[in-house]
């Protein structure tokens, strides 16, 4: 959230959060991550491309390198994050792993910041970007939500998840907070470039005159939560699923709670330039393969998600 890592800048708007009451898995901490960091994800083997069921999809240069290049912000758990020996874990990496072994390729996690992604994705520095990134129309057609003006090409996504975004604030300190516009007048800490940015800029145009709502935006979520935990503002936002983790963990449960309930429910998308059409088509059949035979359902209760499962892989259902 994007987020929601909606997470996003300029022409991307971010990562939002699951729909629905999601019970996060409270075992793994949230740790942080430097740039350029490179992981292959979890420890299961990826079959290799001679046995894989759907080898034969992907494009002949992946193929024969056996890697898929994954550009993400490895700061956002419990989607993707690195846990206590430094591997990068959670939902993304669980649903690449899963996806590889259909496809015969390993799925190579490399950390950036969220707002980078997609240049990162134009400039084929990464083959996709799989980041809790949010489906958007805007992002589609490579247009900034801001100001509307086309800024580069846009991107197909392969939607997987669905998520919405929250507020959560200091345990025992909401000071009234229960929808956005009790923000007005108040200090909001988030993550730079994601729908909760553009929410707040939006609420703020509506606040009443001689109150706005102070918007500190960080590079990454965990920035944000530190900025809150010491006192620094009143409020936070992030994609559900992460501020649920962040609540149910940070400080053993004692630092944050949620306030009222999770808005902009939206798809998460697996993001993909336009012209690289046979990989696009290749991780959507994946995606399916894994939803038919259970890997899926079983990776999202494995973090308590279930409530943003889809039913089937989508291209381009953003709004």
């Amino acid at each position: 959230m994007t987020a929601g890592k909606t997470r996003r800048t300029t022409a991307m708007r971010s990562r939002t959060a699951a729909v629905g009451a999601i019970a996060v898995a409270g075992t793994l901490l949230l740790t942080g991550c430097g740039d350029q960091t490179k992981d292959s994800g979890s420890d299961s083997e990826t079959a290799n491309s001679s046995s894989a069921p759907l080898a034969d999809k992907l494009p002949a240069d992946i193929r024969k390198a056996g890697v898929v290049k994954v550009g993400s912000d490895i700061a956002y758990a419990p989607v993707e994050f690195k846990d206590d020996s430094g591997k990068t874990a959670g939902i993304d990496p669980d649903l690449a792993d899963a996806m590889g072994k259909q496809l015969g390729v390993k799925f190579e996690f490399e950390n950036g910041t969220f707002d980078t992604l997609l240049g990162g994705l134009r400039s084929k520095r990464y083959d996709i970007a799989m980041s809790a990134m949010t489906d958007t129309k805007d992002r589609q057609e490579g247009v900034d939500s801001e100001t509307g003006k086309k800024v580069g090409e846009g991107v197909d996504f392969v939607d997987y998840f669905t998520a919405g975004v929250s507020i959560y604030t200091k345990k025992g300190d909401t000071q009234g907070i229960k929808t956005w516009s009790d923000l007005c007048g108040k200090k909001l800490v988030l993550q730079r470039g994601t729908v909760s940015q553009d929410l707040a800029k939006a609420e703020a145009k509506k606040c009443p005159k001689g109150k706005t709502i102070a918007i500190e935006a960080f590079d990454n979520d965990q920035q944000a939560q530190t900025r809150l935990r010491s006192g620094g503002a009143n409020a936070g936002s992030s994609d559900f699923p992460v501020a649920a983790y962040a609540v149910k963990t940070s400080g053993g449960g004692k630092d944050f709670e949620l306030v009222g309930e999770q808005v902009e429910a939206a798809p998460y998308g697996i993001a993909i330039a336009k012209s690289n059409t046979e990989l696009r088509d290749a991780i959507k059949a994946a995606l399916d393969a894994i939803i038919a035979n259970g890997e899926y359902d079983k990776i999202i209760q494995k973090w308590g998600v279930a409530d943003g499962a889809v039913k089937e892989a989508t291209l381009n259902g953003g709004k």
